[in-house]
Order: structure tokens, then sequence, then C-alpha cells
């Protein structure tokens, strides 16, 4: 009727390895995050390594785009207070 689990196979069965992607601003919030699992007491791992890599179309364009002519696009925050102005937001 019910199933004995060893420890050993018990602690296997509840800890999960998962993946979490930070996107920080600065090098002080990686910092604040292992002090942060480090109080925890959570085991972790950095990855030095890009999460994803680009076939040689997507670098391709993406090498294109750093040689284009500048004029040709718009300030962001220009654009969005001009939208804010003719819209009355």
């Amino acid at each position: 009727m019910y199933k004995y689990i060893s420890l050993r196979n018990l602690k296997h069965k509840i800890i999960q390895p998962i993946n979490i992607t930070a996107y920080t601003e600065d090098p002080s919030q990686i910092e604040a995050v292992k002090a942060f699992l480090k109080s925890l007491k959570i085991k972790f791992e950095i990855a030095a390594n890009k999460p994803f890599t680009l076939s040689s179309e997507q670098q391709k364009i993406l090498d294109n785009q750093l040689n284009s002519d500048k004029s040709q696009y718009s300030n962001a925050a220009t654009l969005y207070s001009d939208l804010k102005k003719k819209y009355e937001l």
C-alpha cells in the first residue's frame, strides 16, 4: 500500500535545479543576488557564457545595423514625448 523511499532518493526528488536569467545593469547587482542566495543557503552557479547563440543570418543583420545611417532613426525619448503631446496624455 505505501511505497517507501530512501532518504537519498527523496533528496534527489525534492531538490531540482532551475535556471534563472537576471538582466543586471551593473556588477553590484550580481553581487547583491549572490549575497541574497548565500543568505538563504542556496547553492548556485553563475554561467559566464551567453545563454544563446545567433545564426549567421542573425549575426549578419546585427552587424549591418551597426554600420547603418543613424539619421534614419528617431530618438526614443523624443518620439515618446511627441506621442504624449499628440494624444494629450
